[in-house]
């Protein structure tokens, strides 16, 4: 039998689990409770049944059959158990749910995180009871890894987890419960999760890499070369000088400057770049003409404007720019272009990536960082790297191209925005800066494949941890969501830089 589906000895069977994760009945269960079946609250936390609003997965997403399928699934498997399906927004809808629970009880949570930031398992946490906390994978990432992480700093003992593809995973969690339907503790529920966790997890692969050639500067040449640099944040239509990030003079401009530079940009050399878009990238799917030449405006309008502040990097609130009627292109495929250069071009106005993309890409030379909304797996031992913005030069503007295609943004399907089919078989390194700590958050990865799925952001890169993948859960609270990946060994140039500025490396993996 398999390392995954091989559960050895009657004292993991105590701890909960079966000879297969498929099996309906626990082999050392002997018998229901005498009060009747163990009562499981299965609740989704999401938006709604069909998402109408721009978010991961997409706007228009019907989540009814996957909730289905779900439900289903469990009471099929579980005939022992009574399940319970809700549907919660955020936490007053959580707490209207635990109320009505504490009238009619019930023995235990399956939090199922749908959407992003719904917080949902906050209050089911609160209660005490065992909580399962899953993932609705390129859905709801992003609030998972974070609440996760929170719930773990916090040493939560009723909590236990599982983030996988694999159905097969979520039912050896579920299992668990009859840990506590056979009178064990909540604490010992969480330890047969993680126990459940690690046998769903692949051991770590062994792997052939491609070498590339890096160049790297000196500590001291990067800093001077990064207080010679110069950030552009637009967040809103303000302003202002900031105080510098790792040493990178920082000034935010106001929406009407790119507008403006997008509204005069030469609308001639705006369809010249729009062929060449066409004609290289590998597909053009739903994205019109029109939107190509504003976005390619929007591109030139960039450049110019990064050229009159004698600035290398420009960050953008992208949605928020666009949605309230700010700017009147996506700039997705202007950070492209912008990165394949050699310069920046960051999403979200997220001062703090850019500052990373900035700072690694000035230290390698030129090679741009992929800014990402990470993922992770534990059924293929993976984080999967997901943005809608990504390069296409990952070795720098001299380097190699790999296939691109241009689409829709994911979460709105509206605009263009990019799918770089980035290369495989390469060692990755990961960071992200924190300034007021004097931080720099590290891991490594081996590049594998790329996600085709319509969910989320249309990049994908996955790859494979190098080190504890467990860990990996552990950091999201302190750091948020976003990583930036570049391709290449990076580990002995990043802890040089950090001793030579008197910051600290934090390896989460």
């Amino acid at each position: 039998m398999s390392r995954r589906n091989f559960m050895s000895s009657c004292a993991t069977c105590a701890a909960c689990m079966s000879i297969a994760p498929f099996a309906l009945v626990d082999p050392c269960h002997a018998s229901v409770r005498s009060t009747g079946k163990m009562k499981i609250r299965l609740l989704y936390a999401l938006h709604a049944e069909v998402q109408p609003v721009p978010d991961w997965p997409n706007i228009g997403y019907d989540f009814k059959p996957v909730m289905e399928r779900i439900t289903a699934t469990l009471i099929n498997h579980f005939p022992d158990f009574e399940f319970i399906a809700s549907l919660a927004t955020g936490a007053e809808d959580a707490g209207k749910i635990v109320e009505k629970d504490k009238k009619e009880p019930v023995d235990g949570y399956v939090v199922y995180q749908m959407n992003c930031w719904n917080q949902v398992i906050q209050t089911i946490a609160a209660t005490g009871k065992p909580v399962l906390y899953a993932d609705y994978q390129f859905a709801g990432s992003g609030g998972f890894l974070v609440y996760n992480s929170q719930l773990l700093e916090e040493k939560s003992r009723n909590v236990g987890f599982v983030a996988s593809s694999r159905m097969e995973d979520l039912l050896a969690a579920v299992n668990c419960f009859y840990v506590v339907n056979k009178g064990g503790s909540t604490t010992e529920f969480v330890a047969a999760t993680a126990r459940a966790r690690y046998d769903s997890t692949p051991g770590p692969g062994k792997f052939s890499l491609l070498a590339n050639n890096l160049i790297i500067l000196s500590p001291d040449e990067c800093m001077r070369r990064l207080k010679n640099s110069r950030i552009l944040a637009v967040n809103d239509e303000n302003a202002r000088i900031a105080d510098p990030v790792m040493g990178i003079p920082l000034e935010y401009i106001a929406f009407a400057e790119i507008n403006d530079a997008w509204k005069t940009a030469d609308r001639y050399e705006a369809a010249s770049i729009v062929e060449r878009w066409k004609n290289s990238a590998s597909a053009v799917t739903d994205v019109s003409d029109e939107t190509l030449e504003t976005s390619a405006a929007m591109y030139l309008g960039m450049k110019s404007v990064l050229k009159n502040h004698d600035a290398n990097a420009i960050t953008v609130n992208c949605l928020g720019g666009f949605y309230g009627g700010h700017i009147h292109a996506y700039p997705c495929l202007g950070f492209h272009e912008l990165c394949n250069e050699g310069l920046i071009g960051a999403c979200e106005c997220d001062v703090r990536s850019t500052a990373t993309m900035l700072a690694f890409n000035t230290m390698t030379n030129g090679r741009p960082g992929f800014i990402s909304d990470p993922v992770i797996d534990i059924s293929k031992r993976q984080i999967i790297y997901a943005h809608c913005v990504a390069p296409n030069r990952v070795f720098g503007p001299l380097g190699p191209a790999n296939p691109f295609n241009i689409m829709t943004h994911s979460e709105d399907r509206q605009g263009a925005s990019v799918c770089s089919l980035l290369p495989v078989n390469y060692l990755t390194t990961t960071l992200e800066i924190i300034n007021d700590r004097k931080e720099i958050l590290f891991h490594q990865a081996v590049a594998l494949n790329n996600d085709p799925d319509d969910r989320a952001c249309r990049t994908k890169l996955c790859a494979e941890p190098i080190g504890d993948i467990e860990k990996l859960f552990t950091m999201w609270n302190k750091w948020g969501w976003h990583r930036v990946t570049f391709y290449g060994d990076l580990k002995e140039p990043v802890y040089a830089l950090a001793d030579a500025m008197g910051w600290k490396v934090i390896e989460e993996a």
